[in-house]
């Protein structure tokens, strides 16, 4: 087999991979505009404040270290202790509750029944505040996260397509694991979304909040359960890409690569974040490959965005969203 159809199918395994990591971040998208009709800017920001506190309470860091030496003159960074990653995770889950029920209490309890671009706006400055404040609480340093996960290249699948092909595929083990979480995720959240009482109710309260309210349903409840979920799929986003590039401010730009996702898969659509990643993932990856060097590469940084532009042009609703019909 040609040497350049090889590395083209290296390529395309990588950009599978690469795919479902867009994706995890959309979820987080979704399942808020899913249930609540708000599109949530600040989902890659939440992403980076899960992987600066799930590093801050694995390392013993003290919140707001910086604020009380300066305020108290005295030098205390750390608290003398390591805390596994397994409860770490938990507590850092206990904390994303508690910023959901924040959020819930003291932005968007004000504004039910708003337009959509008042609540969009609030996200926007939601996404400032948590940049900023995790910036006060945790410092703003690079960051290494391990949680156990393995990295590096999968031996096993190197053998096999090197005795195959006579070329190994260089595949990382951190990608293997964050494929499998996210299709776990979709299972879990399309079951949980279309046969639970909750999940029903998600969808009430997207239609109507009014009309959600009239029936019985609580809205806080419903809130506080969706960003809780976000919450939870952006640490999950967090700590896949905070291992595999270091936990940093930038890590909250992910939130901008999930957009061409959106627009591709739906934004309504659980599975069509997964499809719309997998397609953003594959086709940068493939498109680089092929043309790149033909156009002074470095085409990774805009394909996506001009995929999207033509699906805004010729199927606005994505792959899998509702094609919205209004009466004038």
């Amino acid at each position: 087999m040609p040497e350049q159809v090889l590395w083209g199918m290296e390529v395309f395994l990588n950009g599978l991979m690469a795919g479902v990591l867009y994706a995890l971040v959309a979820l987080g998208f979704v399942l808020i505009y899913k249930a609540s009709g708000i599109f949530n800017f600040s989902q890659g920001v939440m992403a980076l404040f899960a992987a600066l506190t799930l590093v801050g309470i694995m390392e013993g860091q003290v919140p707001f270290s910086h604020l009380i030496n300066a305020a108290f003159g005295t030098e205390v960074h750390h608290f003398g202790w390591h805390v596994p990653a397994f409860a770490a995770i938990l507590l850092t889950m206990g904390v994303m509750v508690l910023l959901a029920w924040a959020v819930n209490q003291f932005i968007f309890r004000h504004l039910v029944g708003q337009e959509p671009i008042i609540l969009f706006m609030a996200t926007i400055g939601l996404a400032y505040f948590l940049e900023g404040f995790g910036d006060i609480m945790w410092g703003s340093d690079i960051k290494k996260l391990d949680v156990g996960l393995p990295q590096g290249i999968n031996g096993m699948i190197d053998e096999v397509t090197y005795n195959i092909f006579g070329y190994g595929f260089f595949i990382d083990n951190l990608d293997i694991w964050a494929t499998v979480i996210a299709a776990l995720l979709v299972i879990v959240l399309t079951i949980y979304s279309q046969y639970s009482k909750q999940g029903r109710a998600l969808r009430a309260v997207a239609d109507d909040h009014q009309a959600a309210l009239s029936v019985g349903i609580s809205l806080k409840f419903i809130w506080v359960l969706v960003w809780s979920i976000a919450g939870f799929v952006a640490l999950v986003a967090g700590i896949m890409w905070g291992t595999k590039s270091g936990v940093q401010f930038s890590l909250s730009l992910i939130a901008l690569k999930a957009l061409p996702v959106l627009m591709l898969g739906g934004f309504t659509s659980i599975p069509g974040a997964i499809v719309g990643g997998l397609i953003i993932g594959v086709g940068e990856k493939l498109f680089e490959f092929l043309v790149g060097s033909m156009i002074g590469g470095a085409t990774e940084n805009w394909f996506a965005y001009v995929l999207a532009l033509l699906f805004l042009v010729f199927r606005p609703q994505g792959l899998f969203g509702e094609k919205i019909i209004e009466r004038v």
